[in-house]
């Protein structure tokens, strides 16, 4: 009796009783009321499946829309000069051992990177080199803020190295997207953000390939949940598909898309597998 006056009646008052005001059901009972149980999972597993078919529905008319569009502004290809298409050549080769394969992308997300922060905001600086001279250079603006990274994993840890030569102190985030097989649905299982995030110049999302867009999709959303604005967010890849360029584009038409070439729309992600062994 002293236990139940003690704790178990205050705690029940302070953390259970007020919930009643705010809950959406209650079932009496809890678990032996198997039958208003099974009314609610089953109310619920409709309303998902029903969302996950407008979902789908969704993206088939957005990617049909965008099939014959052009590429809008916004999708950033790098040059084909010689030296890129080269690296391309060694990294799309299936004889590439892993070893050059690795070495060729790094070189090959180092321009990516480049290519992505060259919006970034500097202003003049002069300094004094080691010989008394003076250099009038440039050094990034300190009122823009920082530049931020979001990887998508586990793809985009492929693409880090490259941004750590670019931008050694840069601050990563992570983000844990995979596609359920039995609804074709991306889910998020993790998520690691930096906290003033919405406060950053430019926000970098990488990820190797995309090719549906439902992963990338739902990565922008959750920038953009957590207040980032669409204009500030670079989504970097090695290869696009056409259709999951025009559905992220459709969807968050203010992004900014970096890639080296446009690819195929369902292409298996070998990028990742082969420059992780696994």
């Amino acid at each position: 009796m002293k236990q139940w006056f003690t704790f178990v009646k205050p705690n029940f008052h302070r953390y259970v009783s007020g919930q009643r005001e705010v809950a959406d059901i209650i079932v009496p009972r809890g678990v032996e009321n198997k039958v208003a149980i099974g009314m609610v999972t089953d109310h619920i597993q409709k309303t998902l499946e029903t969302k996950s078919k407008n979902h789908q529905a969704e993206l088939h008319r957005l990617g049909q829309s965008s099939e014959d569009m052009p590429l809008p502004k916004n999708v950033i290809t790098l040059p084909q000069r010689p030296q890129i298409v080269g690296v391309s050549t060694i990294i799309l080769d299936p004889e590439t051992d892993r070893e050059n394969f690795c070495f060729y992308f790094d070189r090959m997300a180092v321009m990516l990177v480049e290519k992505a922060t060259e919006g970034i905001a500097f202003h003049s600086h002069t300094i004094t080199t080691p010989k008394g001279t003076q250099y009038h250079g440039l050094i990034s603006h300190p009122t823009s803020g920082p530049t931020s990274a979001v990887s998508i994993l586990r793809g985009g840890s492929a693409l880090e190295p490259g941004l750590r030569r670019v931008l050694p102190s840069c601050i990563t985030g992570r983000l844990l997207i995979q596609t359920n097989y039995r609804t074709g649905e991306p889910e998020l299982h993790f998520l690691f953000l930096p906290r003033d995030i919405s406060q950053h110049s430019r926000v970098l999302l990488l990820d190797p390939q995309m090719s549906s867009g439902g992963a990338a999709l739902m990565a922008v959303r959750v920038l953009v949940d957590h207040g980032v604005e669409e204009s500030k967010v670079v989504f970097v890849t090695y290869f696009a598909g056409r259709k999951g360029l025009g559905r992220l584009l459709a969807v968050f038409p203010g992004i900014n898309v970096v890639c080296c070439g446009i690819g195929q729309d369902l292409e298996r992600r070998w990028l990742e597998e082969k420059y992780l062994g696994c």
